[in-house]
């Protein structure tokens, strides 16, 4: 069984004293592939630098969380667009909007996204198309706005770690969008709306992740002492996917990595 872990932040800190027995551990649990989230002007070639110590292996996104938009200034879109050179580099994001918490102010977000879907929308245009790895929490009416802005400007889009209700996903599958699942489905006090939601989700549609140091499946046996996340434990969620849609693990799974190396250009394995 192949897995590919489509949001992975292995530049995380947490990372720092083990990064190499993590990667061994994600190889040993059947992740054959990862894309390493690229969320700030300082993560982002970081993510780049990983993909490129590990051909093959490792990918990387390139930009700028909500979280970091007051960061965002023309030097930093230079750089973002710099990083998008590389072929290490497969997706546009993480970008877009959370209201959750407002750690940067909404202006600002809303700036950052704009710049960045330009960004995708350049690629484009240029015939260099990539995907958008999408971040949205309680923005949703904002989100989908600036979305419409970029209407067919830009390639395939995933909304990754998707957490919300169903209003929500049928909005972003009727647009055709992508989806990320996450242990979130795992929380029994948060995410137990999901295990109904993921029935509707088409296979085509379907992508898995950790967001890894984040988001530990809380029903996780035996649970790492640190609570930290990692790619090894995909298979996990996965496991968690296929029962709530009633299908094979194998299947699941098999689906879920052939939908993932396509939105991603990813290579095939042998």
């Amino acid at each position: 069984m192949q897995l590919i872990d489509i949001g992975a932040n292995l530049t995380h800190e947490s990372f720092e004293r083990d990064r190499d027995a993590v990667l061994e551990r994600a190889r040993a649990a059947g992740v054959v592939q990862m894309v390493i989230t690229g969320a700030s002007r300082a993560e982002s070639p970081r993510a780049l630098e990983l993909a490129q110590q590990h051909p093959g292996f490792l990918y990387a996104t390139a930009g700028v969380h909500p979280h970091h938009a007051i960061e965002y200034t023309a030097e930093c879109d230079a750089q973002i667009r710099a990083l998008h050179a590389h072929a290490e580099v497969v997706a546009v994001g993480e970008c877009g909007l959370d209201f959750n918490r407002d750690f940067s102010p909404r202006p600002a977000q809303r700036r950052a996204f704009e710049m960045q879907l330009q960004i995708a929308a350049d690629l484009h245009a240029a015939g260099r198309s990539k995907p958008l790895f999408l971040h949205q929490r309680d923005a949703h009416d904002d989100f989908l706005a600036v979305m419409k802005n970029f209407d067919g400007q830009h390639g395939p889009a995933v909304v990754h770690c998707f957490t919300a209700e169903k209003r929500e996903l049928f909005d972003y599958l009727d647009r055709d969008w992508y989806i990320g699942i996450t242990g979130w489905l795992c929380d029994e006090r948060r995410g137990a709306h999901l295990r109904e939601l993921v029935k509707h989700i088409p296979h085509e549609r379907l992508m898995i992740e950790t967001d890894c140091p984040y988001l530990l499946p809380r029903n996780l046996k035996p649970a790492p002492k640190d609570r930290r996340n990692e790619p090894a434990f995909l298979a996990h969620i996965v496991e968690e996917v296929a029962r709530d849609r009633g299908e094979d693990v194998a299947l699941t799974a098999a689906r879920a990595t052939a939908t993932t190396r396509g939105f991603f250009g990813l290579p095939t394995l042998g």
